[in-house]
């Protein structure tokens, strides 16, 4: 019935958007999902070029970087999967992600992401550990990079970024400028906090 997988897909997944009365939040995870995984590369990807010309633009489509767990992201690469979609991608960032291999644990700042990426990104997913309490960490310190991209758009031009929250007006400048070393020390005395508050509670 289709000439190719992406054609197939883009025509079941805008079906499916158009059904549901196309929400403002629909996702899309494509079969190359990161820079690893297309053939040859994200620009010349007959299979992103189709999904970006047929997918409706309403459609987010979720990418993960350069590789499925992605140290590092840059603009160069966001606009390179923007040029070929056809629209800015969802980043699924894995960075914390540890259902691959259940031994470890990350806890460290999020970091690897290079400032001023919030005009290159519809939206962005962290994918945490799958222990609950470990988490901690990883959500307030991207919480900090949030802030201080927030901080970034307020003096360029970020029209058309998709805000899910906004960071109360008491933040300081500090916060523009984001360090994951300070991010992470903040981090520690709030879960410090926490625990202390935890602990003191009936059956703590």
């Amino acid at each position: 019935v289709f000439p190719s997988l992406a054609k197939a897909q883009a025509s079941v997944a805008n079906e499916v958007y158009q059904q549901l009365g196309q929400p403002s939040i629909f996702l899309f995870c494509p079969t190359e999902y990161c820079s690893s995984l297309c053939t040859p590369s994200p620009s010349r990807s007959c299979y992103l070029l189709t999904i970006g010309q047929e997918l409706l633009p309403g459609i987010g489509v979720i990418w993960t970087g350069p590789k499925v767990v992605s140290q590092e992201l840059s603009a160069t690469l966001l606009e390179e999967v923007e040029g070929v979609l056809q629209r800015r991608p969802v980043i699924w960032d894995n960075l914390y992600a540890n259902d691959y291999d259940c031994r470890r644990v990350f806890l460290g700042p999020y970091t690897g992401r290079a400032p001023g990426l919030m005009p290159r990104l519809r939206g962005l997913l962290l994918n945490p550990n799958c222990e609950l309490q470990a988490n901690f960490i990883p959500i307030h310190t991207l919480g900090s990079w949030f802030r201080s991209e927030l901080g970034s758009c307020a003096h360029s031009d970020c029209a058309g970024i998709e805000i899910a929250a906004a960071p109360d007006d008491s933040h300081d400048s500090r916060e523009r400028n984001y360090s994951p070393q300070e991010a992470l020390e903040l981090a520690l005395c709030d879960w410090v906090a926490e625990i202390h508050r935890q602990a003191l509670e009936p059956g703590g």
